[in-house]
């Protein structure tokens, strides 16, 4: 393996991990928009799925909001590896706030319907009539947030990749100036 670890990582450190990055959370954003700016696409395209990927994320069904972004992305035309990264922004640092946010949104818009005994049931039936009085209001909590946070991050994207790419032409414009006018100077595909 090209990468791989001198001293393999146990279960735990490599679940540590993946809740807590090691250097920081600021290198992680940085790597994340890093990740972003470079995507292939057009600039709507990588704005799109980074949104889309965003607004997924509001949703409470974990285990699930990549695969939700993607079909989203897919049917609008995002790009599909930003739709993946964009639903990074659920993170241990952001969960709660969203979830706190979603169920009070929705809890707002569904109304004060409370949970009520019923006749006796199975277990199944049971953990769904408990846990439904709560996914309800997150699940229509977390669209009018999710289109506000993807609306929000659709226009900090798309700005923020057109003026990398033109910032990246612009130094190559440069470059290609300067070769031409130095006259010995030969570049890697001419020596070949």
């Amino acid at each position: 393996m090209l990468f791989r670890r001198r001293e393999p990582q146990d279960f735990w450190t490599r679940v540590r991990v993946a809740l807590w990055p090691r250097v920081s959370w600021s290198r992680s954003a940085q790597y994340f928009r890093k990740r972003v700016l470079r995507l292939q696409g057009s600039p709507h395209a990588v704005a799109l799925g980074v949104a889309v990927g965003v607004a997924t994320s509001f949703q409470p069904f974990l285990g699930f909001h990549i695969l939700i972004a993607l079909g989203i992305a897919f049917l609008v035309g995002g790009n599909l590896v930003a739709a993946a990264l964009g639903t990074a922004f659920l993170n241990p640092l952001t969960a709660p706030f969203i979830w706190a946010a979603t169920y009070k949104i929705g809890h707002m818009i569904v109304g004060g319907a409370r949970f009520r005994a019923g006749p006796p049931m199975g277990v199944a039936a049971r953990s769904f009539h408990v846990i439904w009085p709560v996914i309800k209001p997150m699940i229509v909590g977390a669209i009018p947030l999710g289109i506000v946070a993807g609306a929000i991050f659709y226009v900090i994207v798309i700005t923020a990749t057109r003026g990398f790419r033109a910032m990246r032409r612009e130094r190559l414009a440069a470059l290609q100036r300067e070769r031409k006018r130095r006259p010995g100077a030969t570049t890697m595909m001419e020596k070949a």
